[in-house]
């Protein structure tokens, strides 16, 4: 049963390309299987979360992370009444548009864009799903309800300003309403994506050894979690107490943003997935005061762990692999794999081409890309 704030399957606004319903499946679960047999979202397992794919087997991806996030979004949805299943496609296609070497390889490649109009991971997501996957006979991309582009869009507000090319080709043949707040579905996953990457990143950064349990028992939330802990089972293994530790620090985000959620949507008095998005303010949110103690421990991993000498390191190296590969391929189109080839030869100018080339750079894995760098300078085609 779903609340009257819920995006409902049965008043979907439907696809580009119309298409019989399933008999056994709501629209929204098909688009979310679609998503899971997606080229692309394979691929996220070779891709960097915050540690280079092949530093550790250990660490997260984007695959384990969209999955935690997907986790995630289905316990606050269903605890408020929500779509799970919408919330669930959202959350498992919010990073098909990262690029190898996470945001160290967005940055590159978008300042590589620049003259053609940039790179934004979040657009290119959305061509992915209305363009890149290319595996049904009747359409190309996904194919997926307009409810499901509208919260991969705008899971994390309305998109205002000049809009990332990639989305307005989307928008203009799809109006998404970039306006407005997307659904309550939509806004789960984007902080389910908050709460995903703020404990997995303690759990790596503590395994990397870019700090100690007894460095991070200061912060918010998560000293009063390892005192628990302590308290229940002195003496506790180490890796077991921090387990232990930053499993609760997990449920106290999700409690909160349930708690606060609720109370907000009864406050706001809102009665449909309409009044949600007319509302024109978030109605998904953590407590002021959990949000206080999040940016505090945002800052510290930003400190010790993303801004980490070590990290800074090889973010520069893995730079440098963007930085090579797109110039070689933009001029010599030709060394793509075949599959491209169309797409090149109906390019009408240089614009096109850089964005077919931001294309395959973008949709590498770590691996992929590496392998394709090592061969190329070896080849001394690259230096």
């Amino acid at each position: 049963m779903h609340a009257s704030y819920a995006t409902k399957p049965d008043q979907s606004r439907g696809r580009l390309i119309p298409e019989e319903e399933s008999s056994f499946r709501s629209p929204y679960q098909r688009d979310r299987d679609r998503i899971i047999h997606a080229s692309a979202f394979r691929r996220l397992k070779h891709k960097t979360q915050v540690f280079v794919e092949h530093e550790g087997d250990s660490y997260r991806t984007r695959l384990t992370h969209s999955i935690e996030v997907g986790q995630v979004g289905r316990t606050i949805a269903a605890a408020l009444g929500l779509n799970q299943e919408l919330t669930e496609a959202v959350a498992l296609a919010h990073d098909l548009g990262h690029t190898p070497f996470g945001h160290t390889g967005e940055d590159a490649l978008h300042a590589l864009m620049q003259p053609y109009g940039g790179f934004d991971h979040n657009a290119q997501a959305i061509r992915i799903v209305t363009c890149l996957e290319r595996h049904y006979a009747e359409f190309d991309g996904l194919n997926l309800t307009w409810e499901s582009l509208e919260a991969i869009a705008k899971h994390n507000g309305p998109v205002q300003g000049v809009l990332p090319w990639a989305l307005a080709e989307c928008n203009a043949a799809m109006d998404l309403e970039l306006h407005t707040h997307a659904s309550a579905e939509a806004q789960v996953a984007a902080l389910s994506d908050d709460i995903a990457y703020n404990n997995h990143d303690l759990h790596d950064g503590l395994r990397a050894g870019l700090f100690e349990d007894a460095e991070i028992t200061h912060l918010p939330i998560i000293g009063a979690a390892y005192r628990a802990v302590d308290h229940k089972y002195p003496g506790l293994e180490p890796l077991r107490r921090r387990h232990e530790a930053l499993r609760r620090v997990f449920g106290v985000m999700v409690a909160d943003v349930i708690e606060t959620t609720g109370q907000n949507l009864a406050d706001s008095g809102v009665a449909s997935v309409e009044e949600v998005r007319a509302l024109g303010r978030p109605v998904v949110a953590f407590s002021p005061e959990i949000w206080r103690d999040l940016k505090e421990i945002r800052a510290f991993l930003f400190r010790r762990m993303y801004r980490a000498p070590s990290v800074m390191e090889v973010r520069a190296r893995m730079a440098a692999v963007v930085e090579a590969l797109f110039p070689y391929y933009m001029a010599h189109p030709d060394q793509m794999p075949g599959r491209w080839h169309g797409d090149i030869a109906a390019a009408p100018d240089q614009v096109a081409l850089a964005r077919i080339t931001s294309d395959y750079i973008a949709g590498m894995t770590d691996r992929f890309a590496l392998q394709q760098y090592k061969a190329l300078r070896a080849a001394g085609l690259i230096s």
